[in-house]
């Protein structure tokens, strides 16, 4: 299994397009698969006859599912920054299935740079964290519909009106 196929793929809550690279090769477009976990089994199962595959995708609001379900089936993945994804100038055009051949050949190039990907633990106290952020927000809302000020500004320090804030 010596031949490497790259595969680039434009994640979406509902849909992913899919594009492959091979090593040496041009860059086709796969087409546009359901982002389900059975249909992406399905398509990495039928891209790794003969060849051993890499896959990357852009880092966004889906998350690191998707990375964690191709980790799990032995498929290589990296998660990409976007901002730092060469681009062509003036090339403002942008669709689903032009991004997925973009990030494939890319990534053939070594032209992607990857970003840390949190375990599942780590992910957990996120989530956590925002959850804390999100209450806080809320508590402060509330006192302030309430006629009372918020404990703490925005970066967590008192401000003059509250009380335990001392006059200078």
């Amino acid at each position: 299994m010596s031949k490497v196929r790259f595969v680039g793929m434009d994640v979406h809550a509902e849909t992913i397009a899919v594009a492959v690279a091979e090593a040496g090769g041009e860059v086709r477009g796969h087409g546009i698969i359901p982002n389900r976990p059975e249909s992406v089994r399905r398509l990495m199962k039928k891209l790794a006859e003969g060849a051993k595959l890499k896959c990357c995708y852009e880092a966004g609001p889906t998350g690191y599912v998707l990375y964690w379900q191709l980790t799990q089936l032995g498929v290589d993945c990296e998660v990409i920054a976007p901002s730092l994804i060469p681009t062509r100038a003036g090339d403002r055009v942008k669709t689903d299935r032009r991004d997925a051949k973009r990030l494939a050949s890319c990534y053939r190039a070594g032209e992607l740079t990857p970003v840390w990907v949190p375990d599942a633990d780590h992910e957990a106290l996120r989530d956590l964290v925002r959850a804390r952020e999100a209450a806080k927000q809320d508590q402060c809302a509330i006192a302030t519909s309430w006629g009372s000020s918020c404990c703490a500004t925005a970066s967590g320090r008192l401000t003059r009106d509250q009380p335990g804030a001392r006059s200078i």
